[in-house]
This record gives structure tokens, sequence and C-alpha cells, in this order.
């Protein structure tokens, strides 16, 4: 291998546990579901990497070092263009942060031509990386957004709390136009208030979740005995535990 004088950095946050985001580097079927179908890694030193990228694209390396939180790989492409197979370095490197994992990745490179032309490569990669991840931790996640507003139409305040406790930090933000609540407690007092000062309306999710790393949208509607009593949407925010962390509401109109 030439000498790697050119390098590129990025760090990136992940809102899931260190151990199960160093899964995906070192099990072949999470590898694949960010790098692409039929993406293998051996995980263990001389053991093989390969990539195949979805446009069929292919490259391929092997492991230097791997341990819980770093993995050393050579990479390059199978068609020698712009680097040959394993003519480069990437080592990934994973600690724990107070809402989950900080991921950093250094590429090294012989050339800064190259190098560069892999800058946007890498911005895209994580993002897709940690959307594989999310995918993972948040599969249920739109069971959680149901039972968010299956518990603002419980009548009965301990069946309310525990309902809310099952699925969201005890720390809880909720926000919309009307509310700035912190707290499950506070929550639970605050979904009462509503039922109160809007007595019969039903709260349930219209249409499918759209997802976004950590972050999901869904759709509502609050119906009545009399009709329609309001439409909306909200931004679910999930811990690295996978439960909510902040909810924000928005009402159309």
């Amino acid at each position: 291998m030439n000498t790697l004088e050119h390098s590129l950095e990025r760090t990136v946050l992940i809102r899931a546990v260190p151990e199960v985001v160093f899964r995906f580097f070192t099990d072949s079927q999470r590898w694949a579901s960010w790098w692409g179908e039929g993406s293998t890694i051996e995980p263990r030193p001389a053991g093989r990497v390969y990539i195949r990228y979805p446009n069929g694209i292919e490259a391929s390396g092997e492991v230097l070092e791997v341990s819980g939180t770093r993995i050393v790989f050579t990479y390059g492409y199978n068609s020698g263009k712009p680097i040959p197979a394993g003519s480069s370095r990437v080592t990934i490197e994973v600690s724990p942060h107070p809402v989950g994992t900080q991921v950093h990745l250094r590429h090294e490179f012989s050339d800064a031509r190259v190098r560069d032309e892999h800058i946007q490569g890498w911005r895209y990669q994580m993002s897709v990386f940690a959307n594989a991840v999310f995918n993972e931790v948040n599969a249920h996640a739109a069971d959680i957004v149901d039972a968010w507003f299956a518990a603002w139409n419980i009548d009965d305040h301990q069946a309310r709390k525990a309902a809310l406790e099952r699925i969201a930090l005890p720390t809880i933000e909720y926000r919309d136009r009307f509310s700035l609540i912190a707290g499950i407690d506070d929550l639970v007092a605050n979904i009462a208030a509503v039922k109160r000062f809007m007595p019969g309306v039903h709260l349930n999710r219209t249409g499918p979740i759209e997802r976004c790393q950590e972050a999901a949208l869904a759709n509502w509607q609050a119906t009545s005995s009399s009709g329609p009593a309001g439409t909306g949407t909200n931004l679910f925010l999930f811990s690295s535990s996978g439960q909510l962390e902040t909810v924000i509401g928005f009402w159309n109109g």
C-alpha cells in the first residue's frame, strides 16, 4: 500500500447504544443493509471486506483490526478506478455519548484528489448507515406512535400514566400550540385538562409514518361525536433506548 498522506474525517451522533451500532460493522446482514445487497464482511484480521453498491459498482479490501469499539479495513474498487481494491484505509471508532453513540470515521488515501471525491460519498453513506441502525432499533416505531395517540384517549389517570411509561422516557418533552410540557406526570395532567375542555374528542393516526433516523412524522385527526375536531402532524424523536424523548405537535390551519 502506498503512503496514505491524505485523509478525510467525519464524526456523527447515532441515537443508539454502542453495542448495537458496532454490530453494523461486523455482521454481514447488517453490513449489507447500509452498503448494498450482497455486501459482506468477515470481522477478523485478514477477513474479506466486500461492498456491492446498489448501482452494481464493487469495492473490496480486508480487515486489518477489529475490536468491540474499533474496526480498521482497507478499501478500493474492483475495477481499479479511481483507486485499486485495498489501496486506502478506513478506521471507524465508536464511543459512548450521553444520548447514544459517537461514531468517528477516518479514511486515508495516497491521493488528495481521490480523497476529495469521497467526501460527499461519506456524507451520504453515513446517513444511510444511521437510517439502517434506526430501522432496526425503532422497528416498531409505528406501534409506539399509535400507543401515543391511544394514551390520549384513556380516561383513567393511572392507566394513562402506565401507557405512557411503556413508550416514553420519564423526562419526555411535549410541545404544541397550546402546551409546553416536561415529564410524564405533567403530560398526564395535561391530557386530563385537554379531556376536560374538549370532552369526547378522540385522537388517531392517519396514514403511514415517515421516518428519518431517530425522527418520525405522523399525521393525526381529532374527532368527536359531532364530527371532525381538528387535524395535524406530530414530530416524534426517539431516544437511544427506543422510547419517545420529545414530541412536537403541529395543528393544521
